[in-house]
């Protein structure tokens, strides 16, 4: 498997459970503001849709590994990118939930399938995104308590 192009992570004041809830739930926290659709099983497809920066979106892909409360990892592509519905143009997005006392950390990685290179502004327009999301998934899981 390939190495990730963005990783990044961040400590929400919250048990997995709590986190996993939001992530899960139709509204979804995981993906700022979209709605996912999925039957959360391995091999089964997974699509969110809303809106980013004003323009509606659908992005689709595959559940690749799922551990409740520990655990996702899914395809992704976005029509946002500009780029044909290949598998090369596909990434894999890996959500990890580690407790530590009454907080867990989250982290998240995004692996490319393609060979495509990514140059230094591509990665950290990714990482700025990523970071945004897990901000939202913070904000989302803290406020509830």
């Amino acid at each position: 498997m390939q190495k990730p192009i963005v990783e990044v992570d961040t400590t929400i004041a919250a048990d997995p459970k709590t986190i996993w809830a939001a992530m899960t739930r139709k509204h979804t926290a995981m993906f700022a503001g979209a709605d996912v659709d999925t039957d959360w099983k391995v091999g089964h497809p997974i699509t969110f849709s809303g809106r980013w920066k004003g323009k509606a979106f659908k992005d689709h892909g595959e559940i690749q590994s799922l551990k409740e409360g520990r655990e996702l990892s899914f395809t992704h592509w976005s029509e946002m990118d500009g780029t044909p519905d290949k598998p090369e143009n596909y990434h894999i997005v890996r959500y990890v939930l580690e407790p530590h006392g009454h907080k867990t950390m989250v982290k998240l990685s995004q692996t490319n399938m393609g060979n495509a290179k990514v140059d230094a502004s591509t990665r950290q327009e990714y990482e700025k995104n990523w970071r945004m999301m897990l901000d939202g998934l913070k904000d989302a899981v803290e406020k509830k308590h």
